[in-house]
């Protein structure tokens, strides 16, 4: 389960050398926004070397590739699949389809280079553009690569001309709140993480705490970041405290009890399957944490 993943530019010696210690769940090395283009031959070889230094740690090592209609795209991909990091996340898809195109690249270089099958895997920014919105029911028919979902707004408020994306307390307007929701819809019915979008304002993080337990309250997982800063409150917000994982071991227990019912009291509410399914969640949440730090 990944709780957090932050962006560190490809062409940043200083920055990839400082990465591992922001205590992130993933890191992302991004070939994409964060380099300019005179820039992206270089960002491409020194992210190749970094993935082969840094390779064995525990810390997932993800790469934000160019999107799909650039000229960068395969060459990102023949330098980066061979390194074998846990993945690759692409921006700017416009459906299935073009993962479907990523992932067999990604096929031919895995059997080139002798990986097993599929440990390369794909984690698509699903709502930067208008046509992706519309299809982003297609990722219940999920591709296997596929991790989880994430989703981003400033292409897409760029694609529609919208002139801001949130309002004046920095809420999402109604555009993106629906973005957002789809995205999550579309995770669960993919059977994959749904990763909520970074928050740009990296100073504000009491309103980064709001937004991560809004977004927790809601079915996200995890949340990208972009400043380190923000690390430690995504991953305190995505993991569950003691006195949930205590009321979700006894749910569970008072099932065990009662195996043949379907309904039952608990301290005074009342409880169905649901929340059995929940608490389970919890829990499973809960050990995989503890056996990946």
């Amino acid at each position: 389960m990944l709780r957090s993943m932050i962006f560190v530019p490809g062409d940043s010696e200083k920055k990839l050398a400082k990465a591992m210690a922001f205590g992130a769940d993933g890191i992302v090395i991004d070939l994409e926004d964060s380099v300019v283009p005179q820039r992206k031959t270089l960002a491409r070889e020194m992210s190749r070397e970094y993935l082969k230094d840094v390779a064995g740690e525990k810390t997932e090592l993800w790469v934000r590739i160019n999107p799909l209609d650039s000229l960068e795209v395969l060459q990102d991909l023949a330098a980066i699949v061979p390194m074998s990091p846990a993945g690759v996340v692409i921006p700017k898809p416009d459906s299935l389809m073009d993962i479907e195109k990523i992932s067999n690249f990604i096929d031919i270089l895995e059997v080139e280079h002798n990986l097993k099958d599929s440990c390369v895997g794909i984690i698509p920014v699903v709502t930067e553009t208008p046509a992706a919105v519309l299809n982003i029911g297609d990722y219940q028919y999920s591709n296997s690569r596929i991790r989880a979902l994430t989703w981003g707004a400033e292409d897409l408020s760029a694609a529609i001309g919208a002139s801001t994306n949130v309002d004046e307390s920095g809420r999402w307007l109604p555009p993106h709140q629906v973005t957002r929701s789809l995205c999550l819809f579309a995770a669960y019915a993919a059977g994959v993480q749904a990763m909520d979008t970074v928050m740009a304002d990296f100073r504000d993080l009491g309103g980064l705490k709001k937004v991560c337990d809004e977004a927790r309250r809601d079915g996200y997982t995890g949340k990208l970041a972009i400043h380190p800063a923000q690390v430690p409150v995504i991953n305190d917000a995505f993991s569950p405290t003691e006195s949930e994982l205590s009321h979700a071991r006894a749910i569970i227990a008072a099932f065990a009890a009662q195996p043949n019912v379907g309904t039952l009291n608990l301290d005074g509410k009342m409880i169905d399957r649901p929340h059995l399914t929940q608490a389970e969640r919890i829990v499973a949440w809960a050990r995989e944490l503890g056996e990946s730090s």
